[in-house]
């Protein structure tokens, strides 16, 4: 079988899972009670095909998008129309003049956030009576709550989170320059995905009009940390540097340990990645020693504690589908445009350019990541903080509709 054969099979079966997992996702927007009407261990009086206001917003949104894109593919469009589309497709913007952009917008970005450093957390989130007891025993996990023992075992989070706080004095401040590099490097994964400066610009801007993000991007307790190592172990998958992606990998994990659940997709990037075979064996390698050790250290090491909060649990699995939808209700662009968004990223892979099927696995994997978590434990809630890297490969993907035309393999 040729490789060009294989690479539509990958595609075609990324698209399908994606495709997938999204869409029942969405339905669980639609119908908010269908899931649960089945799940729910007692009786539950409730009509499974009750509608949502969601319902007719994304009917009308998927046909209208789909309709447009198909017409304008087919070039079926008023040519002044389907010209105007492509000139902005194919805009492109001098590095001088998106390095101005980059810095303004991040100027911006922080003038308007600085003052939420000053706010005292205690007084946002309750789960910050559980942080501030952790540090104030860190880094002992000898503690009667499982909560705050957990918190301890995040040892890279806690590390920085007690530097901001003992020489910045601010909790804040470091979880707000993480999230200021996350938009910074959610955009150099879409410069270097898409080979264009301007499709950078646009994941900014998508990524800063987020709720989602912009709730969370100051806060200590649910801190971007993890979201940061997370992103450079995937831009450096592309970079001379590979060998920082399993690192900066692991450091997620001992950020966040919820990062365990993403190595199968940087698996998949690795190997979507255009990149030499050697490379990539390299990297894979790495990452199996990298998961090794980090097994090792859970076993042996005061991480332990993850033993006595482990069961299995298929209805929570299904519940958590309904997590994305719920967390989802305040980002109106992401509802009205991840169906469309996601055939439009087959589309550019069919036509060539075949990480958009990595994108795909990452949008689908980062919902998925909810389920498997609910699966096996019911330690942890799906709040809407864990779909931030979410709503950045969004944003990454909206950048990939400007990207380079390529020629199909």
């Amino acid at each position: 079988m040729s490789e060009t054969r294989i690479s539509k099979i990958i595609t075609n079966t990324t698209f399908l899972f994606s495709i997938g997992i999204i869409g029942i996702s969405v339905i669980s927007v639609i119908f908010p009670a269908l899931i649960i009407s089945q799940t729910y261990e007692f009786p539950l009086d409730l009509n499974p095909f009750e509608t949502s206001p969601w319902l007719l917003p994304i009917f009308f949104s998927v046909i209208s998008l789909l309709t447009f894109g198909f017409l304008h593919y087919k070039k079926k469009l008023p040519f002044s129309l389907s010209n105007t589309i492509d000139l902005i497709l194919n805009f492109e913007l001098s590095k001088r003049i998106s390095i101005i952009l980059g810095i303004s917008i991040l100027a911006i970005y922080i003038g308007f956030t600085i003052p939420e450093l000053f706010i005292d957390e205690s007084e946002q989130w309750p789960d910050y009576i559980v942080l501030e007891s952790a540090l104030n025993i860190w880094p002992s996990t000898d503690h009667l709550s499982v909560y705050i023992k957990e918190q301890n075992t995040r040892y890279v989070r806690m590390i920085l989170l007690e530097f901001s706080q003992d020489i910045f004095q601010n909790i804040k401040f470091l979880p707000f320059v993480a999230s200021v590099f996350t938009v910074i490097f959610t955009a150099l994964i879409t410069i270097q995905l898409s080979k264009k400066r301007f499709a950078g610009i646009i994941a900014m801007l998508v990524l800063l009009s987020s709720v989602t993000f912009t709730d969370f991007d100051t806060i200590a307790v649910y801190e971007n940390f993890w979201v940061l190592f997370y992103l450079i172990s995937l831009y450096s998958i592309n970079k001379r540097w590979w060998h920082a992606s399993p690192v900066n990998f692991i450091l997620s994990i001992f950020t966040k340990a919820f990062t365990a659940t993403y190595f199968w997709m940087n698996f998949f990037y690795i190997y979507r990645a255009t990149i030499p075979t050697k490379t990539k064996l390299l990297l894979f390698a790495s990452y199996g020693i990298v998961l090794g050790i980090t097994y090792w250290i859970f076993e042996n090491g005061r991480s332990i504690i993850y033993d006595d909060i482990i069961r299995y649990d298929f209805n929570a699995f299904l519940d958590g589908f309904t997590g994305w939808g719920n967390s989802m209700q305040l980002e109106p662009f992401v509802l009205l445009f991840i169906l469309p968004l996601t055939v439009m990223l087959f589309f550019k892979s069919r036509n060539g350019l075949k990480q958009a099927d990595s994108i795909m696995i990452l949008l689908a994997g980062s919902i998925l990541a909810g389920p498997l978590i609910s699966l096996v434990t019911d330690f942890y809630f799906i709040l809407p903080y864990r779909f931030i890297p979410f709503v950045i490969f969004m944003a990454i993907a909206v950048g990939l509709l400007f990207s380079k035309k390529i020629n199909p393999e």
